[in-house]
């Protein structure tokens, strides 16, 4: 992946928006070509757990038999299986909307499988209007996400509706 420009004099710290577009093109290139879904999702679990800031845990959990459960991520073990309208990740699924939680332990139902995790947003991945996953993305900082988050997040899941095999990931 590319590394931000930085001139000795005058470095540049990328904004989020920057972080955002470059990390939307290391995904494109990582998965470009390839068809095997797990590669193709453990890659970009550790793409964007390197690209953003003040993670502590980034992955998917996938739809498997009416539960989300755990697949590609990166940071410490996860809970396994969260049932669909329970904690973030089942909320989202549920309702199919993006979820920004500020403070998790504020949160109705916040499964803490990390407790250092302080704030979190999930993306769920709908496919031909079924849900068949979602991004979950953890920090140990409160109100680390934003709607600038959200933008760049819910680009790139809708890049991964097209990138990634989600019938054979179905299938397993």
């Amino acid at each position: 992946m590319r590394e931000a420009a930085v001139h000795a004099d005058h470095p540049h710290t990328p904004s989020k928006s920057e972080r955002y577009a470059r990390l939307r093109a290391d995904v494109e290139a990582l998965v470009a070509g390839e068809d095997d879904w797990l590669a193709n999702l453990a890659n970009v679990a550790a793409a964007v757990y390197a690209a953003l800031p003040g993670l502590n845990w980034a992955g998917f959990y996938l739809m498997r038999g009416g539960a989300l459960v755990v697949g590609p991520f990166q940071g410490l073990p996860a809970c396994v299986r969260i049932e669909v309208g329970r904690g973030v990740c089942g909320a989202a699924a549920q309702e199919r909307a993006t979820h920004i939680v500020r403070d998790v332990h504020a949160f109705p139902g916040h499964i803490a499988c990390d407790p250092r995790s302080r704030s979190e947003i999930v993306v769920p991945v709908i496919v031909d209007g079924v849900v068949v996953a979602v991004l979950d993305l953890d920090s140990d900082r409160l109100a680390h996400f934003d709607e600038e988050d959200r933008s760049g997040l819910e680009a790139l899941v809708l890049d991964l509706t097209t990138a990634v095999d989600w019938d054979r990931a179905r299938r397993v």
